[in-house]
C-alpha cells in the first residue's frame, strides 16, 4: 500500500492548482471584505491643509506669552477670510484650517479668556498642535498595497485619502453539495436510518467568511443520475465542495461520477485524522474538493484545504491557515502515521482537549474554539507542552 500524502504535500498540491481570478473595479462602499488587487494611492495630501489638532486659538508662537486680541472664529470646513495678524488670536475648532500667519494652536484650557482678548502665560513652540498638510500621506502615496483584505481600518483610510473605487479580485463562486440518501433537512421528522443534513450549512457558513459567494445545492441521494446532475451543476462554479461519498463503499459515488465528468483527481487520502479520505481534483479552472461525510472531518478538510484555496484565488499572498502557539492542559498521544487535529477549548494560551474526539461528534465540536495540531510521531505530548493550534 502506497504511503499517504502528507498534509504539507496536499496543501502544496492544492495551491499549485490555483489560478487567481479576474479583476473588477468595485465602489469603495461595496468593498468590505474584498481583496485589493492593485495598490491604491492617495488622491490628495492627508490632511489636505494644515489643520488644528485641538479646540483652541490659532496664534503666532512669537506672540506668546502675552495678551492677544481675539479675531474671527474658524470652524471646521470654514477657513478664515484673512491672514492672522501680529498680536491676534483666532478661535479654531479641531480640524479647522490653520490661517495664514499662524504657526501654533493653544488649547482652550491653556488660555484665560477675557471679553475681547485672551491671555497666554507660557511660551508656545512653533508647530504646537498643528497637523501639517500631508503629515499622514502625500498625494500618490500608497494607502493600501495589493493583496490585502479590506477591513474597516483600510476602508476608512482609503475614503479619507479620496479613493472612490478599488480594483479587487473577483469573489470566488463556490457550490456546496452534500450527498447521501440518509440526509433530510432539519425540521423534517426522521424516519429510521435518517439523519439531519448539517454539513452543507456548516461549510457554506465557513466559506462565506473567506469572501466567497456560496451556493448550497440540494442534497442528493446515493443515485448515479442524481449525482451526475448535481455535480455537473456544481462544476459550473469556480470551486465545487462535496461532503460525503468519497470513500470506497458501494454507495460512495462522488469520485467516480466526477471522473466521468472530466475531473482530473490530483490526490485522494491524506495522512490526517480526522479527514483522511479527502480528495482534490480539477476540471479546467474549477477546483473540486471531496470532503468526508463525518462532520468534524468535513470541518477539518475545509479549514486545511478549501479555505486556503479560496484565499489564494483572491490573491492573498499567505493563504495557508495561520497557526498560533499554546500550552496543553492535558497530555495527548501522538499518532505515528498521521497528523491529528484535536478539538480543544482555549483559555488564554492554554488548550483544553475535549474528551470524545470521534469525527461524527459535531455537537462536542460546537464548543471548541481551537484545533490542536498534533504532528505525527511516537510517544506522548505531556501537559504543558507547547503545540501549534488553529483558532476556529
Amino acid at each position: 500500500m502506497s504511503a499517504l500524502l502528507s498534509l504539507d504535500g496536499a496543501q502544496a498540491a492544492v495551491l499549485a492548482a490555483v489560478r487567481p481570478l479576474g479583476l473588477e473595479t468595485v465602489p469603495l462602499e461595496a468593498a468590505a471584505g474584498r481583496v485589493i488587487a492593485e495598490p491604491a494611492g492617495a488622491v490628495v495630501d492627508l490632511p489636505p491643509f494644515d489643520s488644528s489638532a485641538m479646540d483652541g486659538f490659532a496664534i503666532r508662537s512669537a506672540d506668546a506669552p502675552g495678551t492677544l486680541s481675539v479675531a474671527e472664529d474658524i470652524a471646521a470646513g470654514s477657513p478664515a477670510a484673512r491672514a492672522l495678524g501680529a498680536g491676534e488670536a483666532m478661535p479654531i475648532s479641531t480640524g479647522g484650517v490653520v490661517p495664514e500667519g499662524a504657526d501654533a494652536i493653544v488649547p482652550i484650557e491653556n488660555v484665560v479668556q477675557m471679553e475681547n482678548s485672551v491671555r497666554i502665560s507660557t511660551a508656545v513652540t512653533p508647530g504646537a498642535h498643528v497637523r501639517p498638510r500631508g503629515g499622514d500621506a502625500r498625494a500618490g502615496d500608497t494607502v493600501v498595497p495589493a493583496g490585502v483584505r479590506l477591513r474597516a481600518t483600510q476602508l476608512g483610510a482609503l475614503a479619507a485619502a479620496g479613493v472612490a473605487d478599488v480594483v479587487c479580485a473577483r469573489r470566488p463562486r463556490v457550490a456546496v453539495l452534500a450527498t447521501g440518501s440518509e440526509l433530510v433537512p432539519p425540521g423534517t421528522p426522521l424516519a429510521p436510518g435518517q439523519v439531519y443534513e448539517a454539513n452543507a450549512l456548516m461549510l457554506a457558513a465557513a466559506l462565506a467568511c473567506t469572501g466567497a459567494e456560496v451556493e448550497r445545492l440540494p442534497a442528493v441521494a446515493d443515485d448515479e443520475a442524481a449525482h451526475r446532475d448535481a455535480i455537473a451543476r456544481g462544476l459550473e462554479a469556480d470551486v465545487l465542495v462535496t461532503s460525503g461519498g468519497v470513500s470506497v463503499g458501494p454507495h460512495d459515488l462522488v469520485r467516480r461520477v466526477e471522473a466521468e465528468l472530466g475531473v482530473e483527481e490530483v490526490f485522494w487520502q491524506v495522512a490526517l485524522r480526522p479527514g483522511k479520505p479527502v480528495s482534490f481534483g480539477v476540471r479546467g479552472a474549477t477546483l473540486v474538493f471531496g470532503l468526508p461525510g463525518n462532520p468534524v472531518s468535513s470541518l477539518v478538510g475545509c479549514e486545511l484545504f478549501v479555505k486556503p484555496a479560496l484565499r489564494a484565488l483572491q490573491g492573498l499572498p499567505d493563504p495557508l491557515p495561520r497557526f498560533e502557539q499554546g500550552r496543553l492542559a492535558a497530555p495527548l498521544r501522538r499518532n505515528d502515521a498521521r497528523d491529528d487535529f484535536v478539538r480543544a477549548r482555549l483559555r488564554g494560551d492554554v488548550l483544553e482537549p475535549f474528551v470524545g474526539q470521534e469525527s461524527h461528534m459535531i455537537v462536542r465540536a460546537a464548543a471548541a474554539d481551537a484545533l490542536v495540531h498534533v504532528t505525527r510521531g511516537e510517544g506522548l505530548l505531556e501537559a504543558g507542552a507547547v503545540v501549534p493550534f488553529l483558532r476556529l
